[in-house]
């Protein structure tokens, strides 16, 4: 899964260079029609030029393509709502969210956590600073603290694959595997990409049938 995730970074950052080269897209209405382009590339490129140039609004667009008959822009849209939701606006923001994730990715879980809460401090709308944190408490063992940081994300963004796929590992954790089994369900259906989530559907089947005590 990570191998496939470094992949399709490096496609987006390729693509949105070719777009920027071949100039097919000089602005933000020309993206959004490119998204409907017979040439599975430049439906790819108009993913590519959105994630690293549009508006909070294209989320919408963006998610269209998470279904798209090929390939690559699939894989493209997934990673391109990631860039997309992990912008906030404001560069200082940004900055923090950056060390934020240095720090979650250097086990420095405490500061990651300091660092997120001062993002949701400056900009409490920003659902992605909401998100992060939820995800340094789950690898922090908060798991109560995690759920409620998701809340905090599916009210301001209700298609946030990440955060469903986030309850479904805490649930799972606890050993609520229906709940865990529906939330993975529910992120599929906004993304059928995450093909991790199908394994980790079997997994909780398989511990319910050594469960059948266990109710929704």
């Amino acid at each position: 899964m990570m191998a496939r995730m470094i992949v399709a970074v490096l496609a987006l950052v390729a693509l949105a260079a070719v777009a920027a080269e071949t100039g097919h897209f000089t602005n933000r209405t020309e993206a959004l029609k490119g998204l409907a382009a017979q040439d599975a590339t430049v439906r790819a490129e108009a993913v590519a030029w959105l994630a690293a140039h549009g508006q909070p609004a294209d989320d919408k667009a963006l998610r269209r393509r998470l279904t798209d008959d090929d390939e690559l822009v699939r894989a493209t849209a997934e990673q391109g709502l990631w860039i997309l939701w992990s912008r906030s606006g404001d560069k200082a923001i940004d900055a923090l969210m950056a060390k934020g994730v240095e720090d979650m990715q250097s086990g420095q879980l405490r500061d990651a956590i300091a660092t997120f809460s001062e993002v949701i401090r400056r900009k409490p709308a920003f659902a992605e600073g909401w998100n992060k944190r939820a995800t340094a408490l789950f690898l922090a063992g908060e798991f109560r603290k995690s759920l409620a940081d998701c809340d905090q994300v599916m009210k301001r963004n209700p298609y946030h694959f990440g955060a469903l796929a986030g309850y479904g590992q805490i649930y799972f954790q606890q050993e609520q595997y229906e709940k865990a089994i529906r939330y993975w369900k529910r992120a599929l259906q906004v993304n059928p990409n995450m093909h991790s989530l199908e394994l980790n559907i079997k997994a909780a089947l398989d511990m319910l049938a050594e469960s059948p005590r266990q109710s929704a």
